[in-house]
């Protein structure tokens, strides 16, 4: 009777799609085309395009078994880069270093929005168009391009996480 048992649970079970990563990606789905994520910002950062599009198509590949296609696909991701800020989020107080009472910037915060259009051509209602947004604080500190750069990174990984979640796990 426990054999039995057990073997119902296995023949049940093995209907079920599991995945560790969250993600519920139908077995019909085997590709995604990644277009170029242009960047419409009105503050433009010239690797930004690329460096989003390419961490998009990274985390669908280590996240997923998806080929990812410039042909026909049974998934689309196309969009844009809308905003890209860096702006202060605390102020310091300068007396006695700068002599003019002027408030420094004491943490700044680079924010960068993307709107994202996902059409799923094998299930039209888990299409969606939505813009993400994402944000990290930091002080200013050592070489700004350095830490732009890495800052950028951290954002972007941030987003793609939110967009491959929103399509593929439906959370």
């Amino acid at each position: 009777m426990k054999y039995v048992c057990i073997l119902i649970c296995l023949l049940t079970l093995g209907g079920c799609k599991i995945s560790l990563n969250g993600a519920s990606i139908p077995d019909a789905m085997k590709t995604v085309n990644v277009t170029i994520f242009e960047n419409n910002a009105p503050l433009v950062v010239a690797s930004l395009s690329s460096q989003f599009t390419e961490e998009l198509k990274t985390r669908i590949r280590n996240q997923s078994k998806l080929s990812i296609t410039s042909n026909d696909a049974n998934a689309v991701f196309s969009g844009n880069i809308t905003g890209y800020s860096i702006n202060p989020v605390a102020l310091q107080d300068s007396r006695g270093t700068q002599g003019n009472n002027q408030p420094l910037s004491g943490a700044n915060r680079l924010t960068i929005t993307v709107q994202v259009k996902y059409v799923n051509n094998l299930d039209a209602t888990q299409s969606f168009e939505q813009s993400f947004e994402r944000h990290k604080d930091y002080r200013p500190a050592g070489s700004p391009q350095a830490q732009e750069t890495a800052l950028i990174k951290d954002v972007t990984a941030q987003l793609t996480e939110d967009i491959f979640n929103r399509a593929f796990a439906q959370w």
